[in-house]
């Protein structure tokens, strides 16, 4: 098979619909005016993500950390906790990245009056066909965005954790299948105690990351305020792959190599956080498996067939934030970060 050359940004990508197709090895091809990309190695694989990126970049501006990191998330796997006050980006975000996959998307609003089947459905009594018959809650999508979810009851939660976990449901007695790539995207205001319910810590663990967009740098919020409307493109975000193309992304993702020395560095830092004084309950064994995922993922989206120590340095902080739980004599607004940096500090990184 005769290919045309690559040439140009990645961003290239954002301004076209691309067509996906396989050649005869099942490779994936994404075709997008003259350029064609084989999704068969980690560079190709790269070139796919970063256009994924740079259509969700339309819409989000300024935040490319957090979009490749929410896409590295998804490629292992896992959820993501944002942790944000309202009016950041949050929902644009999601929706931006569900339509540059073409994936189906839902939203709920969590608030205390929500119900367990309000959210995974409710069987009920058919009276034409004189049977009972499930009818599917928002639940039943892949990319769903769960704002405001500590404002729920814990009984409400507790609904989505199988969700989460299991990605299926189970409603008196039948279980029912979720999207093998189902990904939920929750938010929550870390700066508003009244009236919410905070997460349960193993509702918590669920979650691979934990991010913040945080305010918009000056040049992005300069454009904000001379009228710039970013959301409001969200249903112009052309789509770059489909759920079968995401599928073979995770499968590049998970073949990702992580060397034996990187398996001991990351049980180094693993192990310091149950030896910190600081830190009353350091990393799970399935958080430690977390981190180590998404450095995979994370290498994946750098180009990598291969993880080196800079992939676990930078999903350390969002894997391992919202596991720690400190001592009581722990001060500061959020020491996380800092006992992270420490913990880095101490740990020899191993030559790769």
């Amino acid at each position: 098979m005769v290919l045309i050359p690559l040439y140009g940004a990645c961003a290239f990508f954002s301004h076209f619909s691309c067509q996906i197709r396989y050649n005869e090895d099942n490779d994936l091809i994404i075709e997008s005016g003259v350029r064609i990309v084989i999704i068969s190695d980690s560079v190709s694989a790269k070139e796919c993500i970063d256009a994924i990126a740079a259509n969700v970049e339309q819409t989000v501006i300024g935040k490319p950390e957090q979009v490749m990191l929410t896409i590295a998330a998804m490629l292992a796997g896992g959820h993501v906790l944002f942790e944000d006050i309202p009016g950041v980006g949050k929902t644009t975000l999601v929706r931006s990245l569900a339509n540059a996959l073409q994936l189906p998307f839902r939203r709920i609003q969590f608030t205390p009056d929500l119900l367990p089947s309000d959210i995974i459905g409710v069987t009920i009594y058919d009276e034409i066909q004189h049977d009972f018959s499930f009818r599917q809650g928002p639940v039943f999508t892949t990319v769903l965005l769960a704002d405001e979810i500590n404002r729920a009851t814990p009984r409400a939660q507790a609904a989505l954790l199988e969700a989460m976990a299991e990605r299926k449901v189970t409603v008196d007695g039948t279980t029912y299948g979720l999207s093998p790539d189902f990904f939920v995207l929750a938010t929550q205001n870390p700066t508003d105690y009244e009236g919410t319910y905070p997460l349960p810590e193993a509702q918590i663990d669920r979650f691979l990351f934990r991010l913040s967009l945080g305010y918009p740098n000056e040049q992005a919020e300069r454009q904000l305020l001379a009228g710039a409307d970013p959301a409001a493109h969200i249903e112009d975000v052309a789509p770059v792959i489909d759920a079968a193309d995401l599928h073979h992304l995770k499968e590049l993702a998970a073949a990702v190599h992580v060397s034996d020395g990187l398996i001991d560095y990351a049980w180094h830092l693993i192990d310091a956080t149950r030896q910190d004084p600081r830190i009353r309950l350091g990393i799970s064994p399935r958080g430690g498996m977390a981190l180590i995922n998404a450095a995979k993922a994370y290498a994946l989206c750098m180009g990598r067939e291969y993880c080196i120590p800079d992939d676990i340095q930078t999903v350390i902080g969002p894997t391992f934030h919202h596991r720690l739980i400190l001592n009581q004599g722990s001060v500061g607004d959020d020491p996380i970060p800092g006992i992270i940096a420490d913990i880095l500090q101490a740990t020899p990184v191993p030559t790769v």
